[in-house]
């Protein structure tokens, strides 16, 4: 979802306002128009929320990239805590549908991170996030079994359900989800497939 191409470069006066507004992040990272790219994407389970994407050519981690929700000209920053996305979550309000639940899945456990990382929703080979630079060997246990996540229908509170391959720290597991129409995001259950892995997901966002 945010890995696709559906991105829309700020630039300009834009640009220089939005930077202005921001600088600098956790007072710690600088930007400045001639080295940062920003670039925002409506998100489908959001009606007036977009998300932000800001990079900057001169920050010491090159894969590094920092989001923002924003809502009504309100930024929040997504931090790798769940507290802001909830935030937006009662504002906006959510709105999930059995056509952007999964969409909604792959968001929260990238941005919900835990100490090693995001949970990465591990789905196609293609995914920029999964490592690249692996031997033979792991590259075929990742590649086999790694499979689209699948919505699997509502239980009886009304939750909407889901299986997906999770790539978290070096490991691999299959984990069932339930998914609350608020935002909430519960998993039920998860089974390793493959652990002690060499490589893990890099894609820090703080």
């Amino acid at each position: 979802m945010y890995l696709d191409d559906n991105w829309q470069s700020v630039t300009g006066d834009e640009l220089a306002g939005f930077l202005e507004q921001i600088n600098p992040i956790d007072g710690k990272y600088k930007v400045s128009p001639q080295t940062t790219q920003v670039a925002w994407r409506a998100l489908p389970f959001y009606d007036t929320v977009a998300l932000i994407r800001v990079h900057d050519s001169s920050w010491p981690s090159k894969k590094l990239n920092i989001y923002y929700l924003t809502e009504a000209g309100e930024l929040f920053r997504l931090n790798g805590t769940s507290p802001p996305i909830h935030e937006v979550n009662a504002k906006a309000p959510i709105k999930i549908t059995e056509e952007n639940v999964l969409e909604y899945l792959r968001f929260f456990c990238f941005f919900v991170r835990g100490e090693e990382g995001p949970f990465l929703i591990a789905e196609a080979s293609s995914d920029p996030y999964l490592p690249k630079d692996v031997d033979p060997q792991t590259k075929s246990v990742i590649e086999g079994t790694i499979r689209p996540a699948s919505y699997e229908g509502k239980n009886e509170q009304g939750f909407y359900l889901a299986d997906a391959v999770v790539y978290y720290s070096n490991a691999l597991f299959i984990a069932n989800f339930a998914i609350q129409p608020g935002g909430m995001i519960e998993m039920l259950d998860d089974e390793p497939i493959a652990a002690d892995l060499p490589a893990k997901v890099e894609a820090p966002i703080s």
